[in-house]
């Protein structure tokens, strides 16, 4: 609560205007003030939601819990939590949301992102804390009307969590693994 009367005060006394109406000439499918007012609504629900590793892993194994990995299909090729599914956080919309997550908005929903590991090397390049994954997925899930997400908190290094990863180049892999006929 003293978090959310800080920032509001804070909106004040920088004297931020509201953005202009649609009315003014503004794209009326783009509402900044309402993400604005959502993200502020939502910091005691996100703050309350942060998790750690531990809770994290427990409540994946929830029935109907999903690990919801919003990074780029590249990023998540090369390596992910296992058990995962992805959906990249660019292709939200109502009907891939559906599709992906199913209909039960109450489902449990477990969010990471890049700065959620301490390896800062592909596929986890870490972001600007401010543009962190998390917060903007968190924020989304819960205005497409998912409100059982569930945040990591902790900075773990994959060597701490199962961590499935493809190789680069997936032609060595199986370079690697084929056995020499020729060897003894």
């Amino acid at each position: 609560m003293r978090k959310t009367l800080v920032t509001m005060a804070a909106v004040s006394l920088l004297g931020i205007a509201p953005a202009a109406t649609a009315q003014d000439g503004d794209n009326p499918q783009i509402d900044y003030d309402g993400f604005v007012e959502l993200a502020i609504t939502l910091q005691e629900t996100r703050q309350a939601h942060l998790i750690d590793l531990a809770a994290f892993q427990a409540k994946a194994r929830e029935a109907g819990a999903i690990i919801l990995d919003t990074r780029s299909a590249e990023a998540f090729r090369l390596g992910h939590l296992e058990g995962a599914i992805n959906l990249p956080f660019s292709e939200f919309t109502a009907d891939k949301l559906r599709n992906v997550l199913g209909t039960d908005t109450g489902r449990p929903i477990l969010i990471y992102c890049n700065n959620n590991f301490s390896d800062n090397q592909q596929p986890i390049r870490l972001k600007a804390a401010p543009l962190a994954l998390n917060i903007p997925t968190f924020i989304n899930l819960h205005g497409y009307g998912y409100n059982n997400v569930w945040e990591l908190a902790d900075i773990v290094s994959t060597k701490d969590v199962d961590w499935v990863a493809q190789p680069l180049f997936p032609q060595q892999a199986t370079e690697i693994t084929k056995p020499d006929p020729h060897s003894s």
